[in-house]
């Protein structure tokens, strides 16, 4: 396994599928890690962290099994330097595997690795993806995406996320199981990148009454949050919550207090052993019946599927198509 570091690169990037790995070891797996960068010389992370390198991109002769690219804060510097993007080709031209982390996707995408695949970046920036290189196929929710030989994650830690389905992938369910529990982590995320999170996603407003009644409903979701309670909490009319709601954040009142419920619901199912009953009453769904019916709508799983989607990583669902790749 080979990882490639560059001045700026984002230090979990990095670390967080190196701990995969290393971890796997402890159970069975045989991996190699080793720490590539163009010339050969340590990096400073965008932490301010210093990090060797074992060897020149250069030097890189045997084929790798995996080839991990990190992101960085700053991509739109890194996908401009023509030496670093060749470094990235010749690196992905001997590997059996190219996989990028965060913003990583900006350099496979630049180097013309992504050219008409499916990929998925740090949802901040998906949008900036498909604009900048329209010939790939953005999946702004995917907390990972593999297409043939290319895998590509979502924002920071979910390098954790794709890092643990190489090792499913590469040695069992029970092997990632067990790393996974060992780093105290989910053997697959519930949910999208949209998880994080519906308030964050709002755009700031500068309308006190309207940055309330949003505070309020991320507060306490289970709250009574009708048009008309809302209206009568903020002291205006129901035309007015509307219209700020449709200006503003884009949707509906109903509607957004749906998503922030969905939200909540998700991270008890994730989080707790709340019975479905008691979830749908926390969250403001009053029975299992109406989070069912939004858990189906939005998701397209019910709350139950969705309380043990973290078993398996997933990988088998990914890409029905494409071949498990070897150790």
């Amino acid at each position: 396994m080979t990882v490639f570091v560059f001045p700026g690169v984002r230090l979990l990037d990095v670390t967080g599928p190196i701990e995969v790995f290393a971890s796997a070891n402890e159970f069975g797996g045989r991996y190699r890690v080793q720490i590539a960068s163009e010339g050969g010389a340590e990096v400073i992370t965008s932490a301010g962290t210093r990090l060797s390198a074992d060897l020149r991109v250069d030097d890189v002769h045997e084929p790798s099994d995996v080839l991990v690219i990190p992101g960085g804060p700053e991509w739109e510097t890194l996908i401009k330097d023509d030496a670093l993007l060749d470094a990235v080709r010749r690196l992905h031209a001997n590997a059996r595997c190219t996989a990028s982390v965060c913003t990583g996707a900006f350099l496979l995408a630049a180097a013309g690795l992504l050219d008409g695949r499916r990929a998925a970046t740090h949802w901040r920036h998906s949008r900036q993806l498909a604009l900048r290189f329209p010939s790939v196929r953005v999946e702004p929710d995917a907390i990972f995406v593999r297409d043939g030989r290319m895998m590509t994650s979502a924002g920071v830690s979910a390098g954790i996320d794709l890092a643990l389905a190489l090792v499913e992938d590469h040695y069992g369910a029970e092997v990632a199981r067990a790393v996974a529990k060992d780093m105290v982590v989910f053997m697959q995320r519930p949910g999208g990148q949209s998880q994080f999170s519906v308030r964050s996603q709002v755009p700031h407003s500068r309308r006190e009454t309207l940055r309330r009644m949003l505070d309020e409903v991320a507060q306490n979701p289970g709250a009574n949050h009708t048009v008309s309670a809302m209206a009568r909490r903020a002291g205006i009319s129901v035309r007015h919550v509307t219209r700020l709601f449709y200006d503003e954040v884009g949707t509906t009142p109903a509607r957004y207090v749906e998503q922030v419920r969905l939200e909540a619901a998700r991270v008890l199912l994730e989080t707790g052993d709340d019975s479905l009953p008691v979830v749908a009453r926390r969250t403001g769904f009053g029975s299992p019946e109406s989070m069912r019916r939004a858990f189906v709508q939005h998701l397209g799983v019910t709350p139950g599927a969705y309380r043990v989607s973290f078993r398996t990583t997933g990988v088998g669902t990914k890409d029905s198509e494409s071949e498990p790749v070897s150790p």
